[in-house]
Parts: structure tokens; sequence; C-alpha cells
């Protein structure tokens, strides 16, 4: 089994926008993920895109490392979340001499991917039967 993480770190993106987004492509197959996220209209859309697309390709040099068969249609996202980042503030004035807050707010986002274990039989259990 094989299993990649890719992260990024201070993407300019609220985390309510990219956490939108990131339940679009939550346990769906790795190439129908980029695909939902390549025609997504949402801006958060492009950054995770690109994230997905280096999970994959860290799965491939992990597998080609550990000598593994990889075969990309098999991965999965196994996980994906948004953690909320730094918050730049700003200020814009406003009337008479007083300043107006303004947050900028940053994501985390973290995707996980995994290939299927592959279900192995479950071991024979000897029942022992009590004597009387």
């Amino acid at each position: 089994m094989v299993e990649s993480i890719a992260r990024v770190k201070h993407i300019r993106v609220t985390p309510q926008k990219a956490r939108r987004v990131v339940a679009l492509i939550k346990g769906k197959q790795a190439q129908e993920a980029l695909a939902i996220l390549k025609f997504a209209p949402q801006g958060a859309s492009e950054p995770i895109y690109k994230l997905v697309a280096a999970a994959v390709a860290n799965a491939r040099v992990k597998a080609d490392k550990d000598g593994e068969y990889l075969d990309e249609q098999d991965l999965y996202v196994k996980n994906a979340y948004v953690d909320e980042g730094t918050t730049l503030k700003r200020f814009q004035p406003r009337a008479q001499g007083r300043a107006f807050q303004i947050k900028k707010r940053t994501s985390h986002i973290t995707i996980e991917l995994a290939t299927p274990e592959v279900a192995e039989a479950p071991a024979a259990t000897t029942t022992k039967k009590a004597s009387k």
C-alpha cells in the first residue's frame, strides 16, 4: 500500500472557502478529483488542484523508491483537511480618523492519498469444543 502526503502552508485563501472545495474531493479517486478541481469555479480549486497533483507525484516517487508497483488509477483521496493559518491584519481608514481592521486569512491545506489495501483472507480460527 502506497501512501503520500502533500501540504501547502500560508496559502491566501480563507479556510472556509477552501473547505468547501476540499469537501468535493474527499474519498474520490485521485484522477477524478483532478477532473473535478480543473472545472470547479471556486478560486481555491487551482491551488488544491496543484496540491493533489503534487501528492500523486509524491506517491509515484515513494513507490519507485520502495520498489513497489503503483497504478495511479488506484490512488484515492484518503484524507483532506484545511487548517487555519496566520491572519494578516491590515487597516483601512474610515471617517473621522477611525481605522477599520481587515483580516486577510490564510490556510494550511493537507491532502493524503493512498492505494486501497488488498483484502486478505481472514485467518481460519479453530473452535475447540468443550468436553463434558
